[in-house]
């Protein structure tokens, strides 16, 4: 048995005993797991400064440093997510549904826990915290892999969540951390059909898309964010200033970060020099069409490749459009199906670009930023899945469950 192996083995048995725990159990370990982090800080800090040297030394772009780095906030504030999720309802247990067929069977749909799940992942180290703390709550056990840019994190954060498991008395295997960063222990993992019931990768389009052609594994797609807002003729033109400058500027590395711009042509001469202004004033760089290259002289022109990619940087591209119809054809076409926004003080405006638009989460007069777990009131999230099947949009501890069908007879036979 290969060492992935024994690790599924002991995540599966970990599993069946969360699948016994009842809520308070469970909310006292998480609440454990919340102080021990609180009580390493100086321990994780310091793992963190070694990943933090070496990608610097590496030449990691600043936006991505800044996924990387672990501050006595932002470590609180992985603290005050586990909390969030311990007072979320506990989603295990729960009855979906239930009715009595015409031959006296009683059904009832449940929620159970999925099982033992995977998460593959770049490098945010908060990812290890958020997606140890739901797997938990819903009664999975996780096995972490994380890159190889936040090892030395990943390491003491599974090590602390771990410890503070073994002291609330549960088998700390319910969490795992693969250490070896290896593009093929990284594929070993994601054959390891046997033992891991679901696998969740959380990164860069380029790094899902790889994990998606080779997984064996089944899949939760978790979301690259080519995110748009599109201006609308009615648009209040201070809010949407204000909108998209924080959908941009205050982390652009992150998934839910604005990365277009789509103006209607009414407001564009309006609209456009103010934007352009602000967004440089704020370090981003604007790229557009020939439109708003007559408009604005200065903007970088774009090429047909920018309409689909994600920066996750200080860039941005302006789409110019004739009306609404064009906004949301555009946006369907390039975007990831990630996060949308539209703003209008107009309503029918509002309706139309809302169920039009093919995206997990649609806005009108919000930024993109808000689609976030935390935001929402889940408490943390494993990821923001931008697929259809089973859970879309942010995945919080309800979506880390299935359902089994509980039937209570009394000696039917069928006939």
């Amino acid at each position: 048995m290969t060492d992935l192996e024994k690790m599924g083995q002991n995540a599966q048995s970990a599993a069946f005993e969360l699948g016994q725990l009842g809520t308070k159990k469970k909310n006292d370990a998480l609440l454990n797991m919340a102080n021990a982090l609180v009580l390493n800080t100086s321990k994780i800090i310091e793992a963190n400064k070694e990943d933090i040297a070496n990608a610097k030394k590496n030449g990691m772009k600043d936006a991505m440093v800044d996924r990387l780095l672990l501050t006595p906030d932002r470590i609180n504030d992985m603290s005050d997510g586990l909390r969030q999720v311990m007072d979320l309802p506990d989603p295990i247990g729960k009855v979906d549904r239930g009715w009595e067929t015409v031959t006296g069977l009683d059904i009832t749909q449940e929620r159970v826990p999925l099982g033992v799940i995977g998460m593959i992942y770049e490098a945010r180290p908060n990812v290890t915290v958020d997606a140890a703390g739901l797997c938990f709550k819903a009664g999975n056990a996780v096995i972490l892999r994380g890159g190889k840019e936040a090892i030395n994190s990943n390491i003491i954060l599974s090590e602390t969540l771990r410890s503070a498991l073994k002291d609330s008395g549960i088998n700390p295997d319910a969490v795992q951390l693969i250490d070896d960063v290896s593009h093929d222990t990284a594929q070993k993992m994601m054959e390891l059909t046997g033992y891991i019931d679901v696998l969740i990768p959380r990164g860069s389009g380029k790094f899902i898309k790889m994990v998606v052609d080779k997984a064996k594994v089944p899949i939760i797609e978790t979301g690259a964010g080519n995110c748009h807002i599109y201006v609308d003729k009615d648009a209040d033109l201070q809010k949407a200033l204000k909108i998209i400058i924080n959908a941009k500027v205050q982390r652009p590395s992150v998934c839910n970060a604005a990365e277009k711009v789509v103006l209607h042509k009414d407001i564009a001469n309006q609209f456009l020099p103010k934007l352009y202004n602000a967004l440089r004033a704020n370090n981003v760089e604007v790229r557009g069409d020939t439109l708003a290259k007559a408009i604005v002289p200065d903007i970088v022109p774009a090429t047909d490749e920018d309409w689909g990619t994600e920066y996750d940087d200080y860039i941005i591209a302006i789409k110019i459009v004739d009306g609404i119809d064009d906004a949301i054809k555009h946006i369907n076409k390039y975007n990831t199906k990630h996060s949308e926004s539209i703003i209008t003080e107009n309503y029918s405006a509002s309706r139309q670009f809302m169920k039009q638009i093919d995206a997990a989460v649609v806005y009108t007069n919000a930024s993109t930023r808000f689609t976030d777990g935390q935001q929402f009131g889940f408490g943390a999230e494993i990821g923001i899945s931008t697929q259809k099947l089973h859970a879309r949009g942010p995945m919080g501890a309800n979506e880390l469950t299935t359902t089994k069908y509980l039937v209570q007879g009394d000696g039917q036979i069928r006939e």
